[in-house]
């Protein structure tokens, strides 16, 4: 009785920073409620007995992720450029996309629950340390997408390099072949200077 009153409690937490998230005016207040989100999601992850998922949330989005969005928001100068922006062109954007997201949860409330009893007949299940189940899951049931997914990732992290990488006229650059390559008396001079002529 106690765990499900809890689990209502966190729920209805988790609800209302979704809606604080999306309808919050300033976004630092968005990423913070977004924070809050993430804490208690963590917390029904442990009442999962799932202690690696929670404190894997809890470590990658709430203390890199979201502390990420949170400089980034706060480092914007977000009023000014609030003003230039006209929200009503994008409405129906958003419509269609409540729309999609709407039909796909709706599609899984009605559709059958065959993939979730291919997983349950998985002899992974067997292991009872769930960090040990979801490693052997994943290099093995899912492997295949479990690399794509990898893959996808670093050509994510590669195009993002090429689009800031840019080469601008006048910005010096370091460049490690020419500070290797070059000698004392390159960049060192030594002048004799007699006695009284200095300044």
């Amino acid at each position: 009785m106690l765990s499900t009153t809890l689990f209502y409690i966190f729920s209805i937490i988790i609800v209302l920073s979704c809606l604080g998230v999306v309808s919050s005016k300033n976004p630092v207040y968005s990423v913070l409620f977004l924070i809050l989100a993430f804490i208690n999601s963590a917390i029904l992850f442990l009442f999962l007995n799932a202690e690696f998922l929670a404190m894997l949330l809890i470590v990658v989005y709430v203390g890199a992720v979201a502390v990420l969005f949170l400089f980034v928001v706060m480092m914007l100068n977000v009023k000014n450029e609030e003003k230039n922006i006209k929200f009503q062109k994008y409405t129906p954007f958003t419509l269609l996309i409540v729309t999609v997201v709407f039909v796909e949860i709706l599609y899984i409330f009605v559709s059958d629950d065959v993939i979730l009893k291919n997983i349950s007949l998985s002899e992974n299940l067997s292991f009872k340390n769930n960090t040990i189940f979801l490693g052997n899951i994943l290099y093995t049931d899912y492997f295949l997408l479990f690399q794509i997914s990898g893959i996808i990732l670093l050509v994510a992290m590669i195009g993002a390099i090429v689009l800031t990488l840019r080469s601008r006229t006048g910005v010096r650059k370091q460049v490690i072949n020419k500070q290797i390559s070059t000698s004392k008396s390159d960049v060192i001079e030594i002048a004799k200077v007699k006695s009284g002529d200095g300044a």
